[in-house]
């Protein structure tokens, strides 16, 4: 019997594997830290340091690993139906047009909390929509959501650009920005959570949205465990013609599980839109859409998983900023090269050390 079919405990899926993963990736980072003349233990010093040693790193932390909760969240739902989603970075981009506007109509009306649930909404749509041509090319005419949610991606790109460059852009400016929101459409910051812990808050813009992404992956868990849609969506997943024989319509749960999906990529952009910046600004979304795809991976695909893993991802940005700060030698690129290792042992290698821990499981049993 193949490995891969041996059932083994949650305890060993979602908890040991994905640690041995995390100590390999980080071993390995050590012997590459320890080849260029730095010492492992006080980088790994640093990395906790800088991530967690004062309230602003924390602050920092949160603020990133927020993000990654949004973009992993998409990619883990339209895995849950059978779907690989590259394209939650271009649909993140255009849901921070939605909620940019949204944010530039209503601020001078109304305070930030009338703003955010339309801006919420607003973000969602346009990222939906930005998710619903790949999808309905997947569903009706048979292209590879993987490649039509990659190229997609570049569209997004340059529409932004083009947006920005010749549309929202504010007059007699260079920059390739809007105007910056003013009180109504910014997400006050998280500060008082903060100081509850007697830690400052600083200058991290850890804001509200992180407590719409803890929301969001609440309303994941309900979506694909608790409903009828959700066991459709996970019976796809599993078998297309299981799905095809209990008459769970393909085309449709295709659709909906890539608006979903793209709704909570597009919501991403309420962290870094409005509760950072305050303006709609090129590439803010800085790769978190792709990062989400080793979150989503690593977690799982599941809500608390992916919540520990984009902390995780959070950690290593601005631990891996604080080291190339103290640390010379180890630049911004080798810390790409830990973040790729990570990305690496806990996606393309993530059931590595499976048929060893499937071994020992049946051993034990029999013992």
């Amino acid at each position: 019997m193949s490995t891969a079919s041996v059932p083994l405990p949650n305890w060993i899926n979602y908890g040991l594997i994905p640690l041995l993963n995390l100590i390999v990736a980080f071993l390995i980072s050590g012997f590459v830290v320890w080849l260029i003349g730095e010492s492992p233990l006080a980088a790994l010093s640093l990395l906790i340091e800088g991530a967690f040693g004062s309230g602003e790193g924390i602050g920092f932390t949160l603020y990133y690993a927020t993000s990654f909760i949004f973009t992993g969240l998409s990619v883990a739902v339209a895995i849950h139906a059978g779907l690989f989603n590259i394209g939650s970075e271009g649909q993140a981009y255009i849901g921070g047009l939605g909620c940019a506007l949204v944010a530039l109509a209503l601020d001078k009306y109304v305070p930030w909390y009338v703003t955010m649930p339309l801006a919420i909404v607003g973000a969602g749509i346009f990222g939906a929509a930005w998710a619903f041509i790949p999808a309905f090319l997947q569903a009706k005419r048979g292209s590879h959501i993987v490649i039509t949610t990659i190229m997609f991606n570049y569209i997004a790109a340059a529409l932004m650009v083009y947006l920005l460059v010749h549309v929202l852009i504010v007059p007699g400016k260079m920059a390739p920005e809007t105007r910056t929101f003013l009180e109504g459409g910014q997400l006050p910051k998280l500060g008082w959570a903060m100081s509850m812990f007697g830690a400052k808050l600083g200058a991290a813009p850890f804001n509200v949205s992180f407590i719409i992404a803890l929301l969001a992956a609440w309303f994941v868990w309900i979506l694909i465990w608790r409903t009828k849609l959700g066991f459709e969506m996970r019976t796809l997943g599993v078998s297309s013609t299981a799905a095809a024989y209990a008459g769970i319509p393909y085309a449709r749960i295709v659709i909906i599980a890539m608006l979903l999906s793209g709704a909570l990529a597009g919501m991403m952009a309420l962290n870094p839109v409005m509760g950072s910046s305050a303006r709609l600004q090129v590439e803010f979304v800085g790769g978190a859409g792709f990062v989400g795809i080793a979150v989503s991976l690593m977690g799982r695909n599941h809500p608390l998983g992916i919540i520990l893993a984009a902390i995780l991802f959070g950690t290593l940005y601005q631990g891996g900023d604080w080291i190339s700060f103290e640390m010379p030698n180890i630049t911004r690129e080798m810390i790409l090269v830990i973040q790729g290792l990570v990305i690496l042992f806990a996606g393309a290698l993530e059931y590595m050390f499976r048929p060893a821990m499937v071994h020992i499981y049946q051993q034990f049993q029999r013992a």
